[in-house]
């Protein structure tokens, strides 16, 4: 099947044609027909699979032009980065559409998104945190969006995201077309869809833990972090193949301590990401990393779904991944749009209960390999090491740690002071009542005589 077989626009095609495409993929191909037929979709497949062109082709062939300047299409992901990536493929389907696609996230200036929805916008892409803030604010209406999509759901509700997605569904018109995409659903993932929509048709191209086809597995025996490290080093100075390469590390503090211990060896080019990083910092990093001036990058899974690069040769798990969904989330960085992939895992004694689960969830057993004899070994265990937290999971620089303080009380002047008001208050001066969204006004009730 191509395309051009589906009931797909002139303008869509000619953007497939631009970019090369011609053929669908499997998920692409068997959740067409359901969305153009209105129904609710679940889409579960592996990463690297076209999810993304999955839900934007019906999407935008469903989508009609108006005056209004509300937006008919809101798509929800977990991560900045997935908003810059999702941003990008609709507007190169779009090059022959007049649509207006506007993606709003945490971190950045919210004023600047105020004023690119205040505009007009016909698709809304955006974090939870950012859009619950512009709704609370009143400028994003909500009141003509067609189909809501949450991508990667799977991981925004593991980021604790589950409040603010309520939050939004308030806003949200009763008639609407759902629509779910993960490369994982596990059982906690369908229990929240059903609070969303309980007739829905499930389409799953693959199970989610399937060994991927086009990737080669093996696994190195490592005691501790400096092992590893060092045989990261020699794997990277004697491989040439390895040309672009993704290492994940547990945690954000890891991730620094290894980028510390690389970079003096490797110098420029190596790079390292995670939620702790500036804006701008991550964007330039994956922009580096996709064109090769880093031929290593380390990364943190908090990040791993907003990188979407081309041509990723290898993928090394650093640390394991004490979750064998993400494990397989993980490794699918390489191995995309038919091309070869090595995925390489080091494991200390600590993490052969993550091996198992991960094998069991495969249907398969990883291969070992002899770690070189040149490879030094060391019982040495870094502060981190010592340090009983340091394989706890990565907060969400989406949500405020507990307890946060400032670490001094601030002058007078640089207090922060709300000069201007909210809709409410503005509503509640014009009208001495607030105005609510659908509520009917109350009269006092009248006192009984006696």
């Amino acid at each position: 099947m191509t395309f051009a077989d589906l009931n797909l626009s002139n303008p869509l095609l000619n953007a497939l044609d631009d970019l090369g495409i011609s053929s669908p993929t499997a998920i692409q191909e068997k959740v067409f027909s359901p969305i153009m037929a209105g129904r609710d979709v679940i889409g579960i497949a592996q990463t690297g699979t076209g999810k993304t062109f999955a839900y934007l082709l019906p999407s935008l062939r469903l989508w009609k032009f108006t005056k209004s300047a509300y937006p008919q299409i809101l798509i929800i992901v977990p991560t900045r980065e997935l908003v810059i990536q999702v941003v990008q493929e609709a507007e190169k389907l779009c090059g022959y559409m007049n649509v207006e696609i506007v993606g709003v996230y945490g971190g950045t200036n919210i004023k600047t998104h105020k004023a690119e929805i205040e505009v007009g916008t016909d698709v809304v892409v955006g974090t939870p945190g950012r859009l619950v803030d512009l709704l609370r604010d009143g400028v994003l209406k909500l009141k003509e969006v067609k189909r809501l999509i949450l991508d990667e759901v799977d991981e925004m509700l593991d980021q604790g995201f589950k409040t603010q997605l309520n939050d939004i569904v308030d806003f949200l018109p009763k008639k609407r077309q759902h629509l779910f995409f993960s490369a994982t659903m596990v059982p906690e993932v369908m229990q929240t869809i059903n609070q969303f929509t309980e007739y829905y048709e499930v389409i799953e191209t693959a199970p989610s833990g399937a060994p991927l086809a086009n990737i080669e597995q093996y696994v190195y025996s490592a005691p501790n972090f400096n092992g590893k490290a060092n045989l990261l080093e020699h794997l990277l100075r004697e491989d040439l193949d390895m040309k672009k390469v993704l290492v994940f590390c547990a945690t954000r503090r890891l991730a620094d301590a290894l980028y510390e211990r690389m970079e003096p060896v490797f110098g420029e080019s190596i790079g390292v990401i995670h939620s702790s990083k500036s804006q701008n910092y991550r964007i330039n990093s994956i922009r580096s990393f996709d064109d090769g001036t880093f031929r290593v990058m380390i990364a943190t899974d908090l990040v791993a779904r907003g990188i979407d690069v081309s041509a990723v040769t290898h993928v090394i798990n650093f640390d394991l991944s004490d979750n064998p969904e993400k494990h397989i989330h993980r490794i699918g960085r390489t191995g995309r749009a038919e091309q070869k992939g090595v995925a390489i895992s080091f494991v200390s004694e600590t993490e052969l209960p993550y091996r198992q689960e991960i094998e069991e969830l495969m249907g398969t057993t990883i291969p070992d390999r002899e770690v070189p004899e040149v490879v030094n070994f060391t019982e040495e265990l870094i502060d981190l090491e010592k340090d009983p937290a340091y394989i706890e999971e990565e907060v969400s620089w989406l949500r405020p740690e507990v307890n946060q303080q400032a670490y001094h009380e601030k002058s007078a002047k640089n207090s922060k002071v709300n000069v201007r008001k909210g809709r409410r208050d503005k509503m509640m001066a014009k009208y001495s009542k607030p105005i609510t969204r659908g509520a009917k006004p109350r009269g006092k009730k009248k006192k009984k005589r006696k």
